[in-house]
């Protein structure tokens, strides 16, 4: 009986709700004068998303907004190493361009949470 009580516990905190994480896409976000912007939430799955694909040279802009309280997520390390403190609930804009190869990250104050943006090679 006990462990069928602990068993019950342990289902009763899962979020069934909770769904993967939708990876971005080079067409994810919108394009004005060149410049795709595209939105992530710093919430309580940390970055999403987490991972954006971009062209190489792609000049991107980055609206982060934070959803979540917190020591964590409120602090945000951008790729060029600058710390900026990401205001609850309003969208905080970086300007960035994707590198020729290879990867940018981009995390939270502590590096629990962190995304990179990926320069995508076009296919052959």
């Amino acid at each position: 009986m006990l462990r069928f009580a602990v068993v019950m516990m342990l289902f009763a905190g899962c979020d069934k709700e909770a769904r993967p994480k939708e990876p971005a896409t080079l067409a994810t976000g919108t394009v004005k004068d060149g410049v795709r912007s595209v939105k992530i939430e710093a919430g309580k799955d940390g970055y999403v998303p987490e991972r954006i694909p971009g062209k190489p040279g792609e000049k991107l802009n980055l609206v982060f907004t934070r959803t979540v309280e917190g020591e964590c997520l409120r602090e945000l390390k951008t790729p060029d190493g600058k710390v900026v403190e990401l205001p609850m609930n309003k969208p905080y804009e970086i300007a960035i361009t994707v590198p020729q190869s290879g990867e940018v990250k981009f995390a939270c104050g502590m590096e629990m949470f962190f995304g990179v943006i990926v320069a995508e090679q076009p296919k052959s």
